[in-house]
Formats: structure tokens, C-alpha cells, sequence
């Protein structure tokens, strides 16, 4: 596991949650389309599994069911998309949130275990 910067362990006190910051070697997946001027701004996280750390962003209201929707994107890339949304990613797995201006939602979701 990664250090949390101080916005990611804001957030997840915040929640009640211990950090689970993701290395930023690890994969996630982002949508092709993905845009930080395009809202909402979208992440679940799943469990880690073979080098992922779980996490999948896009932008915009659908989640597409496409098999090709997300592509791989090193953690470490990240503020280089959208700096807004790495405050998010040390919520553990189970988790997800929507950001769009003036408008933040945080919650767990326990589908996301569920296969």
C-alpha cells in the first residue's frame, strides 16, 4: 500500500474508513471517453486483483456495459486526467463516489464484492 496524501485521509476519516491508498505502480481501469469537464465525475473500487488496484473512473452519467469501455491507467497518472478525484482514491474497496461541481457523493456499496 501507498502513503495517503492528507486529502485521501481526510476523506476517509471522513467515512469512517481506514486508507487503503493504492501504489502508484498499480493499474485501474479509466473510460476511453473520460473527461474531467464532462460530469459527473464517477469511481467505484472493486478488490485488488493481478496488479489492478481495483478502481474504475469515468465521467458522465451512463456506465457503459462495453467489454473495451475501460482502459488500463497506472495510479500515478491520475493527476494528470483529473487531479479533483485523487482525494477519492484511498477508500477501500466497496466504495464509490460522484463529484460533478457543488455536488459530492460517497458511499459504500457492498455489490462490488459480488461477482
Amino acid at each position: 500500500m501507498a502513503d495517503a496524501t492528507s486529502d485521501q485521509l481526510e476523506m476517509c476519516r471522513k467515512h469512517g474508513v481506514p486508507p487503503d491508498a493504492p501504489d502508484s505502480l498499480t493499474k485501474l481501469g479509466i473510460s476511453r471517453s473520460f473527461s474531467s469537464r464532462e460530469f459527473p465525475l464517477n469511481g467505484l473500487r472493486h478488490p485488488a486483483e493481478e496488479g489492478t488496484n481495483g478502481w474504475f473512473l469515468w465521467s458522465g452519467e451512463e456506465l457503459s456495459t462495453d467489454p473495451d469501455f475501460f482502459v488500463p491507467l497506472h495510479a500515478m497518472h491520475v493527476d494528470d486526467h483529473c487531479p479533483e478525484i485523487k482525494k477519492y482514491l484511498a477508500l477501500p474497496p466497496g466504495w464509490r463516489f460522484l463529484y460533478a461541481p457543488d455536488q459530492e457523493y460517497v458511499w459504500f456499496d457492498e455489490s462490488l464484492f459480488k461477482l
